[in-house]
């Protein structure tokens, strides 16, 4: 039986928060936070709304003239959000419960040298006193992820006597997966807080990518052979994407 260690963690000061900037779009006030020094321009939009990234040397109006370029979106995604009913963020600490395929996984903090471990469906954290406890999840999620996804890839190309591509995860935030025939599958590693059939059918169409690099009715034959009830779990997957929870 695990010791209740909580009392002796806590959560790292949060970063300084990125500038929050102001911007009409479709008549409406939007509220948007701008974080510099990212690689590239680029959207997010969660609970905590608007935030977008972008390089040191990019100006502000060219910034914003993207945002523009994609208020439909914006718009569009930031309405679902407000009539979301389930909070998204789950704060990492012991006795916490986060979805894990077609179950769930208990969190237990203990002290020890910011290891991770599984004991089936029990995620153990043995963290220092300072640790980021989301960051020691996240990578014990996506290292269970790997594991995971790798033995759905086997089955899938084994049915289509392929040989086992290079799988690689990503971290994604509008695409489940991708194929490449030189690098290889890429699965979305935030698929592991979905049931295991959602999952199946991402594996099962980067598979069918493997023969037919596009979408065409040749493409969906091979898919439907892989995993015949795909048209449900490609609406089904549509629907959960803004539940995912957020460590």
């Amino acid at each position: 039986m695990f010791l209740e260690q909580l009392k002796l963690f806590r959560l790292p000061s949060p970063p300084p928060e990125a500038k929050t900037r102001h911007l009409l779009i479709g008549g409406r006030i939007v509220d948007y936070r701008l974080k510099s020094g990212a690689k590239r321009l680029s959207m997010t939009i969660d609970e905590r709304g608007l935030r977008i990234g972008a390089p040191h040397r990019i100006a502000l109006t060219e910034i914003e003239a993207f945002v523009q370029g994609h208020g439909e979106w914006v718009l569009r995604k930031l309405g679902e959000l407000a009539h979301a009913t389930q909070p998204r963020h789950l704060t990492i600490k012991d006795g916490a419960r986060l979805p894990l395929l077609d179950g769930d996984a208990e969190i237990r903090v203990l002290p020890g040298a910011n290891r991770v471990r599984w004991i089936a469906n029990v995620l153990v954290l043995e963290a220092r006193p300072e640790a980021d406890l989301a960051q020691l999840a996240t990578r014990a999620l996506q290292k269970r992820a790997l594991t995971h996804f790798a033995g759905r890839l086997a089955h899938y190309t084994g049915q289509l006597d392929l040989a086992v591509p290079r799988l690689a995860l990503s971290s994604a935030h509008t695409r489940w997966g991708s194929c490449s025939k030189d690098s290889g599958i890429r699965v979305n590693w935030r698929l592991i807080h979905l049931p295991t059939h959602l999952g199946d059918y991402v594996v099962a169409h980067e598979v069918a990518h493997l023969l037919e690099m596009n979408h065409s009715a040749r493409f969906w034959s091979v898919v439907g052979s892989l995993y015949p009830d795909w048209k449900a779990a490609r609406s089904e997957l549509k629907q959960r994407a803004t539940s995912l929870p957020i460590l």
